[in-house]
């Protein structure tokens, strides 16, 4: 390169301009070492540790050489050589010292990534034993506040539930028996065949029938309670009727359909009539009633009634009157936990981004200085950083440094 410059110039200065350049003139081949330094190694491992420890700083020194030997130029043209010279000599002291505490800050970046590993791994081991613990013991935990839960007073989910559930399933048995029946008339009434919507309008209409009668036979027990003769004379006509609605149309088509079952099981020649098919449809209604009753319609049944009706299960003017105590709802505590984890975490990653960017912007900070002093004959940058709001905080130096030219009074 400095050949060229060389031939360049007219031959009768070539040989002033070869005395120039001998200051400047072995830092291209210096690079080429270096470079060759880099390039070539036995192993990645080897490789990683030069560019680790050395590149930064091999970057560095191959600025403040080419800034100190082109500053040599401009001595003859400087005013303040002694403030330039003093600068120059900082520039290398914070230089070294840059590249101190780089190598110093990578190895405690590295020590401290793995006292973190360390302390991570240690309370993974410590909280593994509480963890297995904590999930053979769940299921006792649970078990444990679901009866405590069921043993207060409340609403008897348990009946109302089991409620719903056996009067779908005593909807589906009616459906499939009604199905065939129900199939004819419609075809004979209306003269085509049966409608795809059938089964499901079926069965919507037999579920509001089934979970009525269950509501006739509260109401009936209600005016029994109220000893109101006149409303309970009433119910008991009401409740004949649904009881008469039900064993004609569906406990006798179950009846119907196991009849055949109950022939085989006695002997051929045996006929049900139509007395004996209606008294056993009845006896039939009368116990399956009297049982899911006494088992769980009479507690699922109000709280059905309550919910359609949307009116409170319990009367709150003879209800009596409950201190309520004051209760935090169950997520503000793991919300907290995590403001507290989000907040450590943010905390922990601005000490870690320190701990690996301090170092590198030391010596990128030394570079620039010597940068700006071959320019300015001053340092833009306070080495050593020590957080990193103060390399924020350079951001407006430059703008305080001088750079237009002096007017000279004529």
């Amino acid at each position: 390169m400095f050949e060229r410059i060389v031939n360049m110039v007219p031959e009768q200065w070539r040989g002033v301009a070869e005395v120039l350049l001998v200051p400047i003139s072995w830092i291209p081949g210096m690079q080429d070492v270096l470079l060759t330094f880099f390039s070539y190694s036995d192993s990645g491992w080897a490789t990683a540790a030069k560019c680790a420890f050395l590149l930064l700083p091999v970057l560095l020194w191959v600025t403040a050489v080419w800034c100190t030997l082109l500053a040599v130029y401009t001595v003859p043209f400087r005013s303040n050589r002694v403030g330039f010279f003093s600068a120059l000599a900082l520039g290398w002291w914070a230089g070294a010292r840059a590249v101190w505490l780089y190598w110093v800050g990578t190895i405690r970046a590295a020590t401290v990534i793995i006292g973190w590993a360390f302390t991570l791994v240690r309370l993974a081991l410590k909280l593994l034993p509480e963890a297995v613990h904590q999930v053979i013991l769940l299921p006792f935990t649970v078990t444990g506040k679901m009866t405590q839960s069921y043993f207060n007073p409340g609403v008897p989910w348990i009946a109302f539930v089991m409620l719903l559930l056996w009067c779908a399933l005593e909807t589906t048995i009616f459906t499939y028996t009604l199905f065939p029946t129900v199939s004819e008339v419609i075809a004979d009434l209306v003269g085509a065949d049966t409608p795809p919507l059938m089964g499901p309008v079926l069965w919507l209409f037999l579920l509001m029938l089934i979970a009525g009668s269950f509501a006739c036979v509260q109401a009936l027990i209600d005016a029994v309670k109220a000893r109101e003769v006149k409303f309970l004379a009433q119910m008991i006509v009401v409740e004949l009727f649904v009881m008469f609605f039900e064993v004609m149309f569906l406990y006798r088509e179950l009846v119907d359909a196991v009849t055949p079952w109950i022939a085989q099981q006695t002997s051929e020649e045996f006929r049900m009539g139509i007395g004996l098919t209606l008294a056993l449809a009845t006896f039939g209604w009368l116990g399956i009633r009297g049982m899911t009753w006494f088992l769980f319609a009479q507690f699922g049944t109000p709280p059905l009634l309550a919910f359609i009706s949307r009116r409170p299960l319990v009367d709150p003017q003879q209800a009596a009157p409950v201190a309520v105590e004051a209760t935090i709802p169950w997520w503000h505590e793991p919300i907290a936990d995590f403001k507290r984890e989000i907040t450590w975490l943010h905390e922990k990653s601005d000490e870690m981004l320190e701990f690996l960017a301090l170092p590198a912007l030391h010596v990128l900070g030394a570079m620039i200085n010597f940068s700006l002093i071959l320019v300015t004959s001053r340092p833009i940058f306070s080495l050593p950083f020590r957080t990193l709001k103060e390399v924020m905080a350079t951001r407006q130096a430059l703008g305080a440094i001088p750079l237009q030219p002096k007017k000279v009074m004529p």
